[in-house]
């Protein structure tokens, strides 16, 4: 059981490494990657909960996103960094199309990162932008690992035909391979017609290493396996036609 808590935030566009900005319309995720890097909020967020347990749901962040692009420079905002703005919950809160309403409203350009076919449902407000992209992140083809190291997130083929139907309509898409995880390899094949480009990173591995361990993928743990895999999947790629970039 996932444990929802509304709360008040007090700002939403924060600056990011990555983009100019990150909006994040919760805190936690139910998806309950092993490896996410977000982990760390849980210190900050005095929930007991195990990642993935629990979701604060940020009640207010429509109203203060239309304050606050009114005094911001307009720059690309990520949604999101550390969670996923498309998880379970939204169908019930709906704050990341209300957030995607006043940013491309606004004329703000919105890169969306997600691992849910939810992102169906915005199609309306999607494909009419020309200041929009939609990620999916997509860590290997294996459903059985998929299984292992994203137990909450929608399955491989699920992320799939979402991506079809998003590229189907006019909408730029693309997919990180983030973390990347044995059976990504396979992942070319069923990429091609799907995405303009692709990105691969191996991201922070630590809050997952006891899971390589207990399935015996500890060779999938070193430098060898990260960049060997890397570079093969970036020659596959461009070979395809799609460019690829390596972020590690």
């Amino acid at each position: 059981m996932v444990r929802i808590r509304q709360i008040r935030a007090k700002s939403i566009l924060s600056r990011s490494k990555v983009y100019e900005y990150t909006l994040n319309p919760y805190v936690g995720c139910e998806h309950g990657c092993v490896y996410c890097y977000a982990r760390f909020m849980k210190r900050f967020t005095g929930h007991r909960e195990g990642w993935g347990g629990f979701v604060d749901v940020k009640i207010n962040a429509p109203e203060l996103l239309a304050a606050e692009i009114r005094r911001k420079k307009v720059g690309r905002v990520w949604m999101s960094g550390v969670c996923d703005p498309y998880q379970p919950v939204e169908e019930t809160y709906g704050l990341t199309r209300r957030c995607l309403e006043i940013l491309l409203g606004n004329g703000w350009p919105v890169t969306v990162q997600t691992k849910s076919p939810l992102v169906l449902r915005d199609l309306d407000l999607l494909k009419g932008s020309e200041t929009v992209e939609v990620g999916f992140t997509i860590t290997t083809a294996d459903e059985r690992i998929r299984e292992i190291f994203e137990p909450g997130a929608p399955a491989v083929e699920e992320r799939l035909r979402a991506l079809s139907r998003l590229r189907s309509e006019g909408v730029e898409t693309f997919v990180m391979i983030a973390p990347l995880l044995p059976g990504a390899g396979d992942l070319v094949q069923r990429l091609k017609g799907r995405v303009e480009y692709v990105l691969i990173d191996r991201m922070n591995y630590h809050y997952a290493d006891r899971v390589y361990r207990r399935h015996a993928l500890e060779w999938a743990m070193g430098d060898a396996f990260f960049r060997g895999t890397a570079e093969r999947l970036k020659r596959a790629f461009q070979k395809e036609g799609i460019p690829c970039q390596v972020l590690f």
